[in-house]
C-alpha cells in the first residue's frame, strides 16, 4: 500500500517548518504529500446565501494558491504533492482522505501557545486527535530531525499499547529505529510488580528487531529522571497513546508535553 503523508497547515509563519519536516520524512520511504487547509470564512449573519457561496470560494481558491506558493517555497521542483483547501468542517474531511487506498500518517504542528491556551482546550488540534483513528505525529517547532534512532514510548498496563497501530508507525521508520524504550510513570498504589511484568513483556516482543529495554519512573521525582534522559538525546521520538494517563491526566500531560516536546522540540507520535 502505498505511504501518504497529510500535513494539515495553517498557512502561520510556522507552516514552513512543518512542511519541511514532513517532507524530509517522505523522502526516506517514498511518501505521497497532500497539504490541507481549513479555510475559515468571516461573515456577516445575513449575508444572502448566493454571496456567501461566492466569498467562500474565493477563500478557498486563495488558500490553495497559497499552499501552492508555499509548496514552491519550501518544496522546490517536487511533483508528488497535493492540495486540498475547504471551509468545511476538518475532521469529517479528513476522514474522507483517510478511506483512500493509503497508508495515511498525519501532520500537524504545534506552537507554545497552542500547548496550554488551545491544544487541549478544545482546538482544531485536538478535534483531529480525537475524532480521526489514525495515527498522528505533532511536531514541535524545529525539531532536531526526522530520522530518530531512538523511540521512547510510554505504556500503562491498564491501557495496553495499541501494537497494530505502533508497528505501523514503526514502519514509517523501519530504517533508522534502531532501540525502543517503554517507559511508565507511576504512582502512589500502582502496582509495580504487574508495570514491570507488562513492560517486561513488551521489551520481549520487540527484542529480536530492535534494542529493546523499559524504564519504571515514580511520579514527581522521576519526571526530572526521565527528562534528563530524553532531552540528552535531541534525536529521539515520544510515542503516546490517545487515551493514556500521559495523555489525559494534566499533571503528566504538562509534563509530557510542555518539558518534552516543547523544551526539547521532540517531536510526539500519538496513537489511535
Amino acid at each position: 500500500m502505498k505511504n501518504r503523508f497529510i500535513v494539515l497547515v495553517d498557512l502561520s509563519p510556522d507552516s514552513e517548518h512543518l512542511i519541511r519536516f514532513a517532507y524530509d520524512w517522505s523522502k526516506n520511504i517514498g511518501a505521497d504529500m497532500l497539504l490541507v487547509h481549513n479555510t475559515v470564512v468571516m461573515l456577516p449573519a445575513l449575508t444572502p446565501y448566493e454571496s456567501k457561496k461566492n466569498i467562500t470560494k474565493i477563500a478557498n481558491r486563495e488558500a490553495l494558491d497559497q499552499l501552492r506558493r508555499l509548496a514552491g517555497t519550501v518544496l522546490p521542483n517536487v511533483m508528488s504533492v497535493g492540495f486540498f483547501a475547504s471551509e468545511k468542517p476538518l475532521v469529517p474531511e479528513l476522514r474522507k482522505f483517510l478511506r483512500g487506498p493509503f497508508s495515511n500518517l498525519v501532520f500537524l504542528g504545534l506552537t507554545k501557545k497552542g500547548l496550554l491556551e488551545k491544544l487541549f482546550i478544545g482546538s482544531e488540534a485536538v478535534k483531529v486527535i480525537d475524532g480521526t483513528d489514525n495515527l498522528i505525529v505533532a511536531v514541535p517547532l524545529n525539531p532536531e530531525c526526522c530520522s530518530p534512532e531512538t523511540i521512547h514510548v510510554a505504556v500503562q498496563k491498564n491501557k495496553p499499547l495499541n501494537i497494530i497501530d505502533f508497528n505501523k508507525f514503526l514502519n514509517f521508520r523501519k530504517e533508522s529505529i534502531k532501540n525502543l524504550v517503554f517507559f511508565s510513570v507511576l504512582e502512589t498504589g500502582d502496582d509495580w510488580n504487574d508495570a514491570d511484568k507488562y513492560l517486561k513483556d513488551l521489551t520481549d516482543l520487540y527484542s529480536d528487531r530492535y534494542g529493546a529495554a523499559y524504564e519504571m519512573y515514580k511520579a514527581q521525582s522521576g519526571f526530572q529522571d526521565l527528562k534528563r534522559i530524553i532531552l540528552g538525546k535531541k534525536d529521539d521520538f515520544i510515542v503516546v497513546q490517545r487515551g493514556s494517563r500521559m495523555f489525559l491526566d494534566q499533571i503528566f500531560r504538562k509534563f509530557l508535553i510542555n518539558d518534552l516536546v516543547y523544551e526539547g522540540n521532540i517531536p510526539l507520535v500519538i496513537l489511535p
